[in-house]
C-alpha cells in the first residue's frame, strides 16, 4: 500500500472514531435530557399544626378537615368584616379557612435578620426560609455544605398583601419594606441566606405557581443550569382582601371547605401553607447515596390562550397539557394510576377538569383499573401558589405508604360531568395502592392558574435499590455519640427535647446509623451537646437528663496543644478496655511494646491487663514506661479522630511523650529514655525522698520552705498550685504546718525527689546510658517546660533529659505563654487521668482523655464529645458506620428547632395607620454618662464593663430585641441583623450618649459588641472618661440624626451634612463632577495633616469580614480589601463580596486614613502624601496578617490604591503581596469612560450613602483624587487579576473605543455581570468566584514550584 493510501486509511479510521465519539456524546446528552429527576427531600407546613410531610400524611390518611376560624392574632376585625348575606361592599360571607398555625412566628436571629427587618418582611418569605433549611436537613444534607454551590431556587409566590403603604409603615421598618415584600426577593433571599449560586427564580402564575416552578427546575437540571434544585410554593393571607374580593364575586364556599368534584361544590375555600421539594438528577442522587422518595418522570406547562374567558378554565388546553406531560415522560395514559386534581370546588372549573381527565387518562384503560382522582384541597383548602407542590408531597407520601386517601366533603360525584365517558373514579374512600410486579406506580398532579397558565407533572415510585449490606458496627463496641447543636441555648434545649422524643418513639432506629446521619446532615452551630450511649434507650435517657449530656459553647477556637503530664495519672488496668475496643490504641500500644521490650523484662500488655505474673505500677521503673506508652497511644487516638496538636507541652516525664509525638525523638529513643532513666531512679533515688503538692503560689511556697533546706520547688503548675520535693522528713513537717494553717497540701505517693538536688547523684549514670541518642528537629512545635521556650533544633539529647529530671518544671509559665502570646485556647491532657487540667487558667479550655476507673470506649467517646462541644473540628467517621446520611431504614431525624417570635403588621382600616406586633424593645432612653449613674465610684474596669452594657442595650434597641441578653456578646453584629441602616442608627445613639464622633462604619470595623465597647472605652479613656453633655441645639440635631435612617426624609437630612456636600450635589446635577473634585482637592490643603505613619491619628486595624484564624494557619492567602477613595466608602463596601468568602478565605478590609475620626474626638488628619498613607496601611496589614501571604483587592479608586500599596509593601517593607485583584479600575490615561459617566458616578455616591457625606470625608476624597491623578512610578511584581464589569455604567458611543476597565501591566482578565456599581452589589458572588478561581490557580503554580 502506498504512503498516500495509508494516510487515507488512517484519516478514515480517525474520522470513524470521531463520529462514534460524537454519537456517544449525543446519546449521553439525550439520556441526560430524558433522565428522571429524583425527589430527595420534602418539607411543608399547613393548617392544623402540620409541620412535616409525615404530619400531612397522618392528617390526610385520617381524613382530617383542617379548616378553622380566623386566628385572633391576625388582627382582622372579622365581626365587622363578616356578613352572611353576600353582596355588601367591603365584607365577606366566609369566616373560615385552613389557616396556617403561627404564621407570624419566625426565627429571625437564626438567619441573621434583625427584628426590625423581620417585621417588615412578608411572612411568606419567612416561611420559605425556614422550610428551605428544613428540606436540606430532611434530605440528609448539611445545609452549610451547599453554600457556594450551584443549587437552583425555584419558588412560586403570589399575593403580596402584607406590607402597608410605605408612608405609614411602622417605625424602624423603613428601608426593608420593598425587599421584604417583593416576590422577586422571595427566591433571592433563600439563595442569599443559604449561599446558593444557581438560578433563583420566583414564579407567579397564581394557583399553578409552584408546579410551574417545578417544571422550570426540571428543565434547569436537565440543561445543567444547576445540579440540585430547591422548588417550593407559599401562601399566607396577611389581610382579608382575598376574602372580600372573591366574596364580591360569590365565588367562595360559605363554610370555607373545598368540595372538590362533588355535586355539592359551592366555591373555593382558602388555605395557607408552604411546601418545598429538593430535586437532583436520579444518577446524582444514587451516586451521592441520597434517599430517593420518588421520581418526576415528566412535566409540561401551557396557556389557555384566547379561550372562553381570562379566568375561566379551558378543557382543550388541559387535555393538550396532559398529553404533553405524558409525552415528556414517555408514557401512555394507562401507565398512570391516579391524579391529584386541581379540584378547587367550583361549579365551573371542576367539571371542565374532570372532562379533560376523562378524555385523556380515562381512555384506553384496562377493565377494573380506573384512574383515581382526588384533591388535597378538601383537607387543607386552596393553598394557591403552594398548592401544586403540596399535591406532589401528598402523592409522594401516598406512594411511600401504598394508600390513596379519600377526598372529603363529597356527597356524590358532580352531576355536571358524564362520568361514563371514560374510566375515572373519584376517591370518596381510601383505596390500597400496593406495589405490583412488573408495573411501577405513577401519579399525575395538576395545577391551573387563574390567568390561564397550566401545569401537570407525572410522578413515579422510587426505583428499587439493591439490598444494602448490613451496617457495620461502630468501632467502640456499640458506643456512639448523638451530637446536637443550635444557634442559641434555648434552641439547643428544644433540639435536645425533640431528639429525646425521637429516641422514645422510633423504636426501630439503629443508634449508629442515626448518629452518622446527625453528623453528616446537620450543621454544627455554636451551642452544642452530645449524648453518648450504647443503645437507643441509653441515648434517650441521656437526652432526658441534663447531667447525662456533654454540653459546650463554641466561641472562637484558637490553637490546640496536647499536654502530657508526669506521674500521678496511673491506675491499675488503665488502657485495658481500649486495647479491646480501639484498634488505633491497640496498634500504638503494640508499637510501644516492641520499642520497650529491649530495655525491660516485663510485657507492656501484661502490666496493663494486670496479668498475675506482671509487675505492678508501684515500681517507678514500670509505671513511667507504661504511662508513657498509654499517653502516646492516646495521642494517636486523638489524631485519628482529627485533633492534631499545633504544639505539645510535657510536664516532667511527660516531656518524653511530648518529644515523641512532636517527632523530636524516635520511638526507640523515647523508649530508651523513659526506661533507662526510670531504672536509675529506682536504683538510686527510690526510698530517699518525697514530694508534696501545695495550694500556694510559687512565691508563697518559697517563703514557706526558706528554712527547710532539704526542700526545693519542683514544679509550678498554676497560680496556686506548686509542687515541692526533697527530704521525706521535711516533707512531712511541711504537710503538718500547712494543715495547721488551713492550707491544702497533698503528699504525692512517690518515695523519691524528682526536680531536686537528689537527682544530681545519678547525673553521670544518665550521661552514660543516654549517650548516643539521635534527637530530631520537632515536626510539631515543642514548648519546653524546662527551658521556658520553643525547641526548634535537634536539642533533646541525654543532657536535656538529665536537666528535665533535675530542674524545676515551669508548667504554669509555659501555659501562660502559649495562651497569651501564641493564641492557644484548647489544652488536651492526654493521659489516663487528668491531673493538670484543673490547674489551667480560666481563659483557656482544658480537656481530659480517660479517668481513673473509667477508661473504656464510653469515656473516650465522651472526651471526644467534650472536644467537639467546645469547638474543635472532630472527625467522627471512625466511630460510626460507613453508610449514607439517610438510608431507607432510617426514620427522618428532627429538623432544626426554630425559636419563633411574633412579627405581624395588622391591616388598617381607611385612613388608619397599621398596627403591628413584634417582640422587641422600643428605643432605650439613656442620657448623661454612657456608663450610667455612680460613674465616679467605678474603676476603669467597671467603666469598661458599663460601656459594654451600654453597647448591648443600644444594639438590642436598634435591632428591636426583647432584652440585651439576646445580643451575643462575642458574635459579629452583622450576623444577627445589623446592616447599613441599623449601623447608622446605632452610631448616632452611641455618639449622643458619649459625645464621641464615631463613624457609621465603626460597627463593621469592630464587629462584635466586645470589640465595639473596647473601641469606645479606649476613646473615652483618652479623654479621661469625660462626656460632654450636648447643647440644646446639638441635642436636637443628634436626636434627628438618631432617628432610624428609613424614617428620615430629605436628601440632606442628618448631622454632618455641610456646605461642600450641598455644593457637590449641585455640581453632580450640573454635570461638573470632575471640576468639583479639583475644588475639593484644593480645599483639602487646609485640613491638618500627618507626615509620618506614626503620626496617623486613626486606628487602621483591618476589619475581619469573613473567615477566621484557621485558614491562616494553613498558609493560605489572606484577602485584604483596600477601601476606595469615595466619600461614602469604608470597609463596609466589601460586605457583600466578603460573604462569598466565608467558608473559603480570611477577608480583611483596611480603612483609608483621613476619613474617620482621630483617637480623640476630632476629625482625623489627612496624609501629607500618598506614601505616608500607604505606610500607615502597610503596618496595620502586616500586624493583622502575621506570616500569612496577602492578596490585595480594591474596587475603582481602591483598585488603584491596592496596586500602589502592593508596590509600597514590596519596596519599603520587604513584604511583597502574593497577588493583586483590581476590580474595574480606570487608571490615569484611560479615564475617558469616567469622564463621560461622571454624573452617574456622582449619583452613585449619593445613592450609596450610609449617612450624609461629611465635609471632612469629601475633602479626603479630593485629596486622594489629587494623589492618583497622575502616573505613579512604581510597578509591583505581584500577579494581577483584572475583574471587569460587562455592562457600561451609562451611554457609550462605539467610536470612542473600548469602555471597559483597563490595566497596562501584565494581568489575567475576568469579566463578570453588572456595571461599575452593581458588580460589587448584585453580582458580588460572580466577582468572588472569579477571584477564588484565580487564587487557586496562582497558589497551584506556587505550590508546584516548591
Amino acid at each position: 500500500m502506498t504512503s498516500s493510501n495509508e494516510q487515507l486509511v488512517d484519516a478514515l479510521r480517525a474520522s470513524l472514531k470521531e463520529n462514534e465519539e460524537l454519537r456517544k456524546e449525543s446519546r449521553r446528552r439525550a439520556d441526560r435530557r430524558q433522565e428522571p429527576m429524583a425527589i430527595v427531600g420534602m418539607s411543608c407546613r399547613f393548617a392544623g399544626g402540620i409541620r412535616s410531610p409525615e404530619d400531612l400524611w397522618d392528617a390526610v390518611a385520617a381524613g382530617k378537615d383542617l379548616v378553622s376560624e380566623v386566628p385572633e392574632e391576625r388582627g382582622w376585625d372579622i365581626d365587622s368584616l363578616y356578613d352572611p348575606v353576600p353582596g355588601r361592599k367591603g365584607t365577606t360571607y366566609v369566616r373560615n379557612a385552613a389557616f396556617l398555625d403561627d404564621a407570624a412566628g419566625f426565627d429571625a436571629a437564626f438567619f441573621g435578620i434583625s427584628p426590625r427587618e423581620a417585621l417588615a418582611m412578608d411572612p411568606q418569605q419567612r416561611q420559605l426560609l425556614e422550610a428551605s433549611w428544613e428540606v436540606f436537613e430532611r434530605a440528609g444534607i448539611d445545609p452549610a455544605s451547599v453554600r457556594g454551590t450551584d443549587v437552583g431556587v425555584y419558588v412560586g409566590c403570589g399575593y403580596q398583601d402584607y406590607a402597608p403603604d410605605i408612608r405609614v409603615a411602622p417605625e424602624g421598618t423603613g428601608g426593608y419594606v420593598v425587599t421584604g415584600n417583593s416576590s422577586a426577593v422571595a427566591s433571592g433571599r433563600i439563595a442569599y441566606s443559604l449561599g446558593l449560586e444557581g438560578p433563583a427564580v420566583t414564579v407567579d402564575t397564581a394557583c399553578s405557581s409552584s408546579l410551574v416552578a417545578l417544571h422550570l427546575a426540571l428543565k434547569g437540571l436537565r440543561n445543567g443550569d444547576c445540579s440540585t434544585a430547591l422548588v417550593g410554593g407559599v401562601a399566607v393571607l396577611a389581610t382579608p382582601g382575598a376574602f372580600i374580593e372573591f366574596s364580591s364575586q360569590q365565588a367562595m364556599a360559605a363554610d370555607g371547605r373545598t368540595k372538590g368534584f362533588a355535586s355539592a361544590a359551592d366555591g373555593l375555600a382558602w388555605g395557607e401553607g408552604v411546601a418545598v421539594l429538593l430535586l437532583e438528577r436520579l444518577s446524582d442522587a444514587r451516586r451521592k447515596g441520597h434517599r430517593v422518595l420518588a421520581v418526576v418522570r415528566g412535566s409540561a406547562i401551557n396557556q389557555d390562550g384566547a379561550s372562553n374567558g381570562l379566568t375561566a378554565p379551558h378543557g382543550p388546553s388541559q387535555q393538550h397539557l396532559i398529553r404533553q406531560a405524558l409525552a415528556d415522560a414517555r408514557l401512555t395514559s394507562s401507565d398512570v394510576d391516579v391524579v391529584e386534581g386541581h379540584g378547587t370546588g367550583t361549579r365551573l372549573g371542576d367539571p371542565i377538569e374532570a372532562q379533560a381527565l376523562l378524555a385523556t387518562y380515562g381512555q384506553g384503560r384496562a377493565p377494573g383499573q380506573p384512574l383515581r382522582l382526588g384533591t388535597l384541597k378538601s383537607n387543607i383548602g386552596h393553598t394557591q401558589a403552594a398548592s401544586g407542590v403540596a399535591g406532589v408531597i401528598k402523592m409522594v407520601q401516598a406512594l411511600r405508604h401504598g394508600v390513596l386517601p379519600k377526598t372529603l366533603h363529597v356527597d356524590e360525584p358532580t352531576d355536571q360531568v358524564d362520568w361514563s365517558a371514560g374510566s375515572v373514579e373519584l376517591l370518596t374512600e381510601a383505596v390500597d395502592w400496593p406495589e405490583r410486579p412488573g408495573r411501577l406506580r405513577r401519579a399525575g398532579v395538576s395545577a391551573f392558574g387563574v390567568g390561564g397558565t397550566n401545569a401537570h407533572v407525572v410522578l413515579e415510585e422510587a426505583p428499587a435499590v439493591e439490598e444494602s449490606p448490613a451496617v457495620e458496627p461502630p468501632a467502640g463496641g456499640g458506643v456512639v455519640p448523638w451530637p446536637v447543636s443550635a444557634k442559641t441555648s434555648a434552641a439547643l434545649d428544644a433540639q435536645i427535647g425533640q431528639l429525646a422524643a425521637y429516641a422514645e418513639d422510633r423504636t426501630d432506629v439503629d443508634p449508629a446509623v442515626a448518629a452518622r446521619a446527625l453528623v453528616d446532615s446537620r450543621t454544627a452551630m455554636e451551642h452544642r451537646a452530645v449524648a453518648v450511649g450504647d443503645s437507643r434507650e441509653a441515648l434517650r435517657d441521656a437526652l432526658r437528663m441534663p447531667e447525662g449530656l456533654v454540653r459546650g459553647t463554641v466561641t472562637d477556637p484558637g490553637r490546640v496543644a496536647f499536654v502530657f503530664p508526669g506521674q500521678g495519672t496511673q491506675w491499675a488496668g488503665m488502657g485495658a478496655e481500649l486495647l479491646d475496643s480501639s484498634p488505633e490504641f491497640a496498634a500504638a500500644m503494640a508499637e510501644c511494646e516492641t520499642a520497650l521490650s529491649p530495655y525491660v523484662d516485663w510485657s507492656l500488655e501484661a502490666v496493663v491487663r494486670q496479668a498475675p505474673s506482671a509487675p505492678t505500677l508501684d515500681r517507678v521503673d514500670v509505671v513511667q514506661p507504661v504511662t508513657f506508652a498509654v499517653m502516646v497511644s492516646l495521642a494517636k487516638v486523638w489524631q485519628h479522630h482529627g485533633i492534631t496538636p499545633e504544639a505539645v507541652i510535657g510536664h516532667s516525664q511527660g516531656e518524653i511523650a511530648a518529644a515523641y509525638v512532636a517527632g523530636a525523638l524516635t520511638l526507640d529513643d523515647a523508649a530508651r529514655v523513659v526506661t533507662l532513666r526510670s531504672k536509675s531512679i529506682a536504683a538510686h533515688l527510690a526510698g530517699k525522698g518525697g514530694m508534696i503538692s501545695l495550694a500556694l503560689s510559687e512565691e508563697a511556697t518559697r517563703q514557706r520552705i526558706e528554712n527547710l533546706h532539704g526542700l526545693s520547688i519542683a514544679a509550678v503548675n498554676g497560680p496556686t498550685a506548686t509542687v515541692v520535693s526533697g527530704d521525706p522528713t521535711q516533707i512531712q513537717e511541711l504537710a503538718q504546718a500547712c494543715e495547721a494553717d488551713g492550707i491544702r497540701a497533698r503528699i504525692i505517693p512517690v518515695d523519691y525527689a524528682s526536680h531536686s538536688a537528689h537527682v544530681e547523684t545519678i547525673e553521670n549514670e544518665l550521661a552514660d546510658v543516654l549517650a548516643g541518642l539521635s534527637p530530631q528537629t520537632p515536626q510539631v512545635p515543642f514548648f519546653s517546660t524546662l527551658e521556658g521556650t520553643w525547641i526548634t533544633e535537634p536539642a533533646l539529647d541525654g543532657g536535656y533529659w538529665y536537666r528535665n529530671l533535675r530542674h524545676r518544671v515551669g508548667f504554669a509559665p509555659a501555659v501562660e505563654t502559649l495562651a497569651t502570646d501564641e493564641g492557644f485556647t484548647h489544652f488536651i491532657e492526654v493521659s489516663a487521668h487528668p491531673v493538670l487540667t484543673m490547674t489551667l487558667p480560666d481563659k483557656v479550655t482544658g480537656l481530659a482523655t480517660l479517668r481513673r476507673e473509667d477508661g473504656g470506649q464510653h469515656r473516650l467517646t465522651t472526651s471526644l464529645a467534650e472536644a467537639w462541644a467546645n469547638g474543635l473540628a472532630l472527625d467522627w467517621a471512625s466511630l460510626l458506620p460507613a453508610t449514607g446520611a439517610l438510608s431507607p431504614a432510617v426514620p427522618d431525624l428532627p429538623t432544626y428547632a426554630f425559636q419563633h417570635r411574633s412579627y405581624w403588621i395588622s391591616p388598617a382600616g381607611p385612613g388608619e395607620a397599621p398596627a403591628h406586633t413584634a417582640s422587641g424593645r422600643e428605643a432605650v432612653a439613656e442620657t448623661g454618662l454612657a456608663w450610667g449613674p455612680g460613674a465616679e465610684d467605678l474603676d476603669e474596669e467597671g467603666r469598661r464593663s458599663a460601656v459594654l452594657a451600654m453597647v448591648m442595650r443600644q444594639a438590642a434597641s436598634v435591632l428591636r430585641c426583647d432584652s440585651p441578653e439576646e445580643v451575643p456578646v462575642d458574635r459579629p453584629l452583622r450576623e444577627i441583623g445589623f446592616d447599613s441602616l441599623t449601623a447608622v442608627d446605632f452610631r448616632n445613639r452611641v455618639n449622643r450618649l458619649t459625645g464621641l464622633q464615631l463613624p457609621p462604619t465603626v460597627v463593621f470595623q469592630h464587629p462584635t459588641p466586645v470589640a465595639l465597647a473596647e473601641r469606645i472605652s479606649d476613646e473615652l479613656a483618652e479623654r479621661n472618661w469625660a462626656v460632654a453633655e450636648p447643647s440644646d441645639h446639638e441635642q436636637a440635631e443628634e436626636e434627628k440624626a438618631a432617628a432610624p435612617a428609613g424614617a428620615r426624609s430629605g436628601a440632606d437630612t442628618g448631622a454632618g451634612a455641610g456646605m461642600f456636600r450641598a455644593l457637590f450635589r449641585q455640581a453632580v446635577e450640573d454635570d461638573r463632577y470632575g471640576e468639583f473634585l479639583d475644588v475639593l482637592a484644593e480645599a483639602s490643603a487646609f485640613r491638618p495633616q500627618f507626615a509620618s505613619p506614626e503620626a496617623c491619628s486613626e486606628r487602621l486595624d483591618p476589619v475581619l469580614l469573613a473567615g477566621g484564624p484557621t485558614d491562616r494557619a494553613e498558609g493560605r492567602a489572606v484577602l485584604v480589601g483596600c477601601t476606595g477613595t469615595a466619600a461614602n466608602g469604608g470597609p463596609h463596601e466589601f460586605l457583600r463580596l466578603s460573604t462569598s468568602f466565608q467558608e473559603e478565605r480570611d477577608f480583611l478590609a483596611v480603612p483609608l486614613p483621613g476619613y474617620g475620626t482621630g483617637t480623640g474626638t476630632g476629625t482625623a488628619l489627612l496624609p501629607a502624601d500618598l506614601d505616608t498613607a500607604l505606610d500607615a496601611q502597610a503596618r496595620a496589614i502586616l500586624r493583622a496578617a502575621g506570616d500569612a501571604p496577602v492578596v490585595l483587592l480594591g474596587h475603582s479608586g481602591g483598585a488603584l490604591l491596592a496596586h500602589e500599596l502592593a508596590f509600597r509593601l514590596e519596596r519599603a517593607h520587604g513584604a511583597p503581596p502574593a497577588g493583586i485583584v483590581l476590580v474595574d479600575p480606570y487608571p490615569p490615561g484611560h479615564q475617558e469612560p469616567i469622564e463621560v459617566w461622571s454624573r452617574q458616578l456622582g449619583e452613585g455616591l449619593f445613592a450609596g450613602e450610609l449617612e450624609p457625606m461629611s465635609d471632612a470625608r469629601l475633602l479626603a476624597m479630593g485629596r486622594y483624587a489629587r494623589f492618583l491623578a497622575g502616573p505613579r512610578p512604581g510597578r509591583s511584581s505581584a500577579p494581577v487579576l483584572l475583574v471587569r464589569a460587562s455592562e457600561p455604567l451609562g451611554d457609550w458611543q462605539e467610536e470612542r473605543g473600548d469602555w471597559r476597565a483597563h490595566w497596562d501591566l501584565p494581568h489575567t482578565v475576568a469579566d463578570v455581570p453588572g456595571d461599575h456599581f452593581t458588580m460589587m452589589r448584585d453580582h458580588a458572588p460572580a466577582v468572588a468566584e472569579a477571584v477564588l478561581s484565580w487564587l487557586d490557580a496562582i497558589e497551584g503554580i506556587e505550590g508546584a514550584g516548591k
